[in-house]
């Protein structure tokens, strides 16, 4: 473990890349590992498509949809151990893993207003630092002076395994080749969209380290980001 301490304890981790990166579990180990606070912004866009749905909203209609965004109460907890995602007072982190929600996520999320509380809210959060923050603009638009940023990807076919192996609850190697192709298909999609959307879309900025798990355990991305976030605490001493 190498917790930080002194101005390194206010350091902010920026954690971009695809779904099925391992960016959630990365991003968690390494706030563990580091003593800081975790954020999952990604979860912020599912609570806010959950409501929308469950209120009736037309998410495919950008006017509807920037109508309800002051809507929802949101509640997000911090602690990397056990992060919480609340919408007016109910624990919302099952439902918004909601095969619905992920169909449904991109065009909120493209919505300008959405993305306009949904970033005002992140950099609440954020403060002082201390902090790891994974999305898909956390380097770019949400805190573009972090001190240290991460692009986090892999190869489409080990994306896709993970994250059909995190639906089922499977080991990745045990996953039906269908569920496989399935979830490459919708990260796929999901991926184009959050590319190309006018309102912050998701890309590497200049200044990220990519990381390529495709090779790599959970543990050696996370010893990558500590090893990151180390060496821009002793470059920032000197």
């Amino acid at each position: 473990m190498s917790t930080v301490s002194g101005p390194s304890s206010r350091v902010v981790v920026a954690m971009d890349g695809p779904s099925g990166a391992g960016k959630s579990s990365a991003s968690r180990g390494a706030a563990e590992a580091l003593g800081l606070r975790y954020l999952d912004t990604g979860s912020m866009y599912r609570a806010m498509t959950c409501w929308m749905l469950g209120h009736g909203v037309d998410v495919g209609d950008p006017a509807a949809v920037a109508a309800a965004v002051d809507g929802p109460e949101l509640a997000v907890g911090t602690d990397p151990a056990a992060p919480t995602i609340r919408i007016d007072g109910t624990d919302v982190a099952g439902p918004i893993r909601s095969p619905e929600v992920t169909a449904a996520v991109s065009a909120v999320s493209a919505v300008p207003q959405v993305r306009a509380r949904m970033v005002a809210l992140q950099r609440s959060i954020i403060g002082d630092g201390g902090i790891v923050v994974e999305g898909r603009d956390i380097g770019t638009t949400v805190a573009p002076d972090a001190e240290v940023k991460v692009f986090l990807t892999a190869d489409p076919a080990t994306r896709a395994r993970r994250r059909a192996a995190e639906v089922l609850a499977e080991a990745p190697d045990a996953v039906d080749p269908h569920a496989v192709a399935d979830a490459e298909a919708t990260m796929s999609r999901r991926d184009s969209l959050d590319a190309t959307r006018s309102s912050s879309p998701m890309t590497k900025a200049p200044d990220a380290h990519e990381i390529d798990a495709t090779d790599l355990t959970l543990d050696e991305v996370v010893d990558r980001v500590v090893a990151l976030v180390d060496a821009a605490a002793q470059q920032a001493a000197r």
